[in-house]
């Protein structure tokens, strides 16, 4: 069984200049337009109630927040240390269109240059799974990744789709993970997967 037995923040940075220097550390960047549940799904997978913050101001966070977190693999007490990267939100209208820019200009930036990062986990809002702008997302990480990089994609807030709802989503979207973070639902197999996608990474 693989857990997270440790979580704890290390620092923000408003743009890649400002990024930790730990080119040896595999990063994990979550990504998701605003309001889809993205602190509340750190929280979740790392046990941890504080540990990214929930805002009630959808698109408050303008900053990329950076966590150290420490995955155990119970069947021989082996651990590893990786970094959860959190990235603004995007795509929330109620900012001035210079901020705007310059916050789309970081995430790019660092998306496209950041070498250590090993998996983008883009999580979308069960309820609407066809807008415009994660649709953009999907595909700029197509482009953008590179050979030692992977793409998940999650659905958030499941618990809010009948049963009918959910296996119409999972037929469209046979490869995506489903999850509820108030439920903890899905978490366990979120933990294994990133474990799993990172110890392949590192034996590579």
């Amino acid at each position: 069984m693989i857990e997270i037995v440790d979580a704890k923040f290390v620092t923000s940075a408003a743009n890649i200049n400002g990024a930790p220097e730990s080119e040896e550390q595999n990063e994990v960047v979550f990504m998701a337009r605003s309001n889809v549940g993205k602190s509340s799904l750190l929280n979740a997978l790392s046990n941890h109630k504080g540990l990214a913050k929930v805002s009630s101001t959808p698109g408050k966070t303008r900053l990329i927040n950076y966590f150290d977190v420490t995955f155990m693999d119970r069947e021989d007490s082996s651990k590893s240390l990786v970094k959860f990267v959190d990235l603004p939100g995007f795509g929330y209208a109620k900012v001035s269109k210079s901020i705007k820019h310059d916050w789309e200009k970081n995430l790019t930036d660092y998306i496209s240059q950041r070498k250590q990062i090993k998996l983008f986990i883009h999580l979308i809002d069960c309820r609407h799974p066809h807008l415009e702008i994660d649709n953009s997302v999907s595909d700029f990480l197509l482009e953008h990744a590179d050979e030692t990089q992977q793409i998940m994609q999650i659905f958030t807030k499941i618990d809010k789709l009948n049963l009918k709802e959910q296996n119409a989503l999972k037929k469209e979207f046979p490869q995506a993970l489903m999850v509820s973070s108030s439920k903890k639902r899905g978490m366990q197999k979120i933990v294994t997967i990133i474990y799993d996608i990172l110890k392949g990474a590192s034996d590579e």
